[in-house]
Formats: C-alpha cells, sequence, structure tokens
C-alpha cells in the first residue's frame, strides 16, 4: 500500500499512545484501588445475575 503525497508515515515507536504513569505512591494506589474495585464488581455481578 502506498502513501499518497501528503501523507507522513511514522514509526511505531513515534505512533503509540500514551503510558499510564504511576510516579508517586498516591497514584499507584488509587490505580491498583481501581482495578481491585472492578475485579470485585464483576465476580459480585457473575455471582448475583443469573
Amino acid at each position: 500500500m502506498r502513501l499518497k503525497e501528503n501523507e507522513k508515515s511514522f514509526s511505531a515507536h513515534k505512533a503509540r499512545q500514551g503510558e499510564v504513569i504511576l510516579k508517586t505512591p498516591t497514584r499507584r494506589f488509587v490505580f491498583i484501588l481501581g482495578l481491585v474495585g472492578l475485579t470485585l464488581l464483576a465476580v459480585t455481578f457473575a455471582i448475583y445475575i443469573p
């Protein structure tokens, strides 16, 4: 597939999206708490909703 004249080509490294930055302990705690909360919510729904 050829690029048109006005289209740019980017390497995969430059085209990737942002990354999760968890520099402070508070941000790490909130992130992990969110993951645990979603997991518990999914398990609760799986058990109580037939």
